[in-house]
């Protein structure tokens, strides 16, 4: 039996999800533009009670800083929402082994999300989805465009790029085991401009399993967007919680308007 809890694929595909982001660096939660300029917004165990008293559908840990002692900060931070919150959490940041997916399920984590590391040894992904389930292991992946309708995938918290095709990476993480994957627009992240529809719309129609849509939301409409355009299982966002009076109570009231079949509501 994997350890923690096991989410059909088929369950993720039914209804759409609306899913918050913290960033934690140093053990603050900050936001940026670009993945860069990041300004500090609060305490993270705070941030994931307000949002599991919001019931959202799920919430995603990031730690950017991803250096031996965050990572203790993060199991943490990770074992006491669990223990306060329902919602299923999704975590990730300096993951590179089995051991440190293992880690992050027993001290509370739903799902644990692999981005560098999966570039540097594209193994780990096929390793842990037969390990811990295939339910459990999302891929994160940060793209830039750097053309018309070209995409390349940025490792290291999206300072470095890899000159891989990431719409050729989408479909080679789904085909190792990917139960899922959170695809973070680089240029659009933090801006709040709006998702990269084209991009995640191409990754969507590619492959068979969930995708995340990520970066760019600035109103309750992006929102609508990247499910109805973009095609995504669930749609996630940051700014819009932390710098404006929206709220999930109000996006999710908002999308159920919209026709979106929301999980949770």
């Amino acid at each position: 039996m994997p350890v923690g809890k096991f989410y059909k694929l088929e369950s993720l595909m039914l209804k759409k999800r609306l899913i918050p982001i913290l960033l934690l660096k140093n053990g603050r939660c900050v936001k940026g533009v670009n993945f860069k300029g990041f300004r500090d917004t609060g305490y993270p165990l705070t941030a994931a009670r307000v949002y599991d008293s919001q019931s959202v559908d799920e919430l995603v840990f990031l730690d950017i800083t991803a250096s031996k002692e965050n990572k203790n900060i993060l199991f943490d931070y990770v074992s006491r929402t669990a223990e306060e919150c329902f919602m299923p959490l999704t975590v990730g940041g300096g993951v590179r082994t089995l051991d440190d997916i293992r880690n992050l399920l027993m001290a509370g984590a739903d799902k644990v999300t692999i981005n560098t590391a999966a570039v540097e040894n594209p193994e780990i992904v096929q390793e842990s989805s037969c390990k811990f389930g295939r339910a459990n292991i999302v891929v994160s992946i940060d793209v830039k465009r750097i053309g018309d309708n070209k995409y390349e995938v940025y490792t290291h918290s999206g300072h470095q790029s890899t000159g891989i095709n990431a719409l050729e990476w989408a479909r080679t993480m789904a085909s190792y085991g990917a139960g899922e994957i959170l695809l973070t627009s680089i240029d659009r992240e933090g801006t709040m401009n709006g998702y990269d529809l084209d991009l995640i719309r191409q990754v969507t129609d590619m492959v068979n399993i969930p995708v995340i849509a990520n970066g760019g939301v600035g109103t309750l409409k992006h929102l609508v967007e990247g499910i109805d355009i973009g095609h995504a299982s669930a749609v996630a966002a940051a700014s819009i919680f932390h710098f404006t009076d929206q709220s999930p109570i109000k996006a999710k009231t908002y999308m159920k308007v919209a026709g979106i079949d929301l999980r949770g509501i």
